[in-house]
């Protein structure tokens, strides 16, 4: 049983395809959805074994003040966080759930872009902050609001995305405001270089009703049309076109990071000391050595599915 738990935000850098496999509908290959909701997803193997193969390239890693070096890491803290490359010696204390939607990006009359979310994702994710243990009071503002000094106004209280208008009838909403600021200070990372996206979530973030948030995550994310080529012609190969889809780039998801005791008689680094337990060292271990960004999902050689991270600390 999972002692601890941690949300971790996942920023879609370049687009992200987390495939479901080949499907005989409008695209060839389809991203993973949930089947209740039809709103995207990524399935926790994917983002464990995302995670695994970047904690594989550290150089360096700390474990409760201890620094070792990658081949230190590989041959006994890596399997015991993550699990040994043979599954049936013992299970890894470090456990995932799927990543859920959070922000959808879609395009914007005003303002380049619009963050979008609903109620139900908004109530899901606050859900999932309080089995986190971190009961932290976030608005969950009413359908069709906005925050203060928006930018997307077009024209009185109307926005236009993609190609539909939508009347906000809760604009400069208080809570709608707090839960922008919210996310700007803790789910987008800290550093400069992000400054224009921490601001923009102030201003341009819109909630919709559950239902027009589901029409926009169905129907307005990227599918892309690839070809195969013949390496003897050079020329497409006949019968080789397919389509890809995509999630956007700048769409936030999150996942959960949940820890457990150490499943082996030796415990390496993560033998309980000085007050500190041992999923406490293991949840240690992830955070303090968390890459900044993983690849994640399909079509890593043609840069798809770089994923900014930030572990949550409300």
């Amino acid at each position: 049983m999972y002692k601890l738990a941690k949300p971790v935000a996942l920023l879609c850098e370049t687009s992200l395809h987390a495939g479901s496999g080949i499907d005989l509908g409008a695209v060839d290959m389809p991203i993973q959805r949930e089947r209740h909701t039809g709103f995207p997803k990524v399935e926790s193997s994917g983002i464990k074994g995302s995670f695994r193969q970047a904690f594989y390239q550290l150089e360096e890693v700390s474990v409760a003040g201890i620094t070792l070096n990658k081949e230190q890491n590989r041959k006994k803290e890596l399997a015991l966080s993550f699990g040994p490359e043979d599954g049936g010696l013992h299970a890894g204390a470090l456990g995932f759930t799927d990543a859920r939607l959070l922000l959808f990006p879609v395009k914007s009359a005003k303002g380049v872009f619009a963050w979008i979310t609903c109620p139900l994702v908004l109530q899901r994710f606050r859900q999932d902050l309080k089995r986190c243990n971190q009961e932290v009071e976030l608005p969950i503002p009413p359908e069709s609001s906005i925050p203060e000094n928006s930018k997307l106004y077009v024209k009185d209280n109307k926005i236009v995305l993609e190609e539909y208008t939508f009347e906000i009838k809760n604009f400069a909403h208080e809570d709608c405001s707090r839960l922008a600021n919210w996310l700007s200070k803790y789910m987008l990372p800290k550093d400069e270089n992000y400054a224009y996206l921490r601001e923009k979530m102030l201003t341009d973030l819109v909630v919709l009703s559950d239902t027009d948030f589901s029409d926009f995550v169905n129907l307005s994310t990227e599918i892309i049309t690839r070809t195969k080529i013949d390496p003897k012609t050079g020329t497409v190969q006949g019968g080789a076109l397919f389509s890809e889809e995509y999630m956007p780039s700048e769409t936030l998801l999150y996942t959960l990071v949940l820890t457990t005791p150490i499943f082996n008689k030796d415990k390496g680094a993560f033998t309980p000391k000085a007050g500190r337990t041992e999923e406490q060292l293991v949840m240690d271990y992830f955070v303090h050595n968390l890459p900044s960004v993983i690849q994640l999902g399909g079509n890593a050689t043609i840069g798809k599915g770089l994923i900014r991270t930030k572990a949550v600390e409300v």
